[in-house]
């Protein structure tokens, strides 16, 4: 049975990524943990705001800096996990296990805001749903164009850094240098040690 290294310094050859789905749920469960941990936190200081979004002249600095921080910092979190469980050395496999990470939480985070856990992860992910399962329809107030946009941006916003933080927590996992041409100099490396 030929080794992982062998398999990835022959250039021709398609290897197929077999997935730890142990490591991705554990990653995107972690995830959600810390987002929710971050947003509890930052609620508890005041630093987030629990309401949606009317207008971004209304948010402060503050808020924008921790909300940011934590969508990253929870998915980078996440995305470590997911990398570290998998037990692969090479970055792209680890960014891969990160990224679908990344992947099953957004759908588990969207389902937990439905059920009415908006106010726990603070008011940016508040776009992602229009109301809670089972709320009152006339109880929603009538939210603006401008409204509905700031939401919907805010909530991008956030799980946009969250897919950057959980790629960037895969790739740490793996213990590579964090450098776009490092695969280049690891198959010349591999190869060059097998006498090629």
């Amino acid at each position: 049975m030929e080794r992982e290294h062998e398999l990835y310094s022959r250039p021709g050859t398609w290897v197929a990524w077999s997935v730890n789905w142990s490591a991705v749920w554990v990653g995107a469960l972690a995830s959600l943990t810390f987002a929710l941990i971050f947003g509890l936190i930052g609620t508890a200081v005041g630093a987030t705001s629990i309401q949606k979004f009317s207008s971004f002249t209304t948010v402060s600095r503050i808020e924008v800096a921790m909300v940011i921080c934590s969508a990253f910092f929870a998915f980078v979190i996440g995305g470590w996990a997911a990398g570290r469980i998998t037990g692969a050395k090479h970055s792209e496999r680890t960014i891969l296990h990160g990224a679908i990470a990344w992947a099953v939480a957004t759908p588990l985070l969207v389902g937990l805001l439905s059920a009415g856990a908006g106010n726990a992860f603070g008011g940016w992910y508040g776009g992602l749903v229009i109301s809670p399962f089972g709320a009152a329809v006339a109880a929603q107030p009538v939210s603006t164009p401008e409204a509905v946009r700031a939401t919907a941006l805010s909530a991008l916003t956030a799980l946009l850094m969250g897919l950057v933080g959980s790629v960037i927590g895969g790739w740490m996992a793996s213990g590579e240098p964090m450098t776009f041409t490092h695969h280049v100099k690891r198959n010349r490396h591999l190869a060059s040690q097998k006498g090629n």
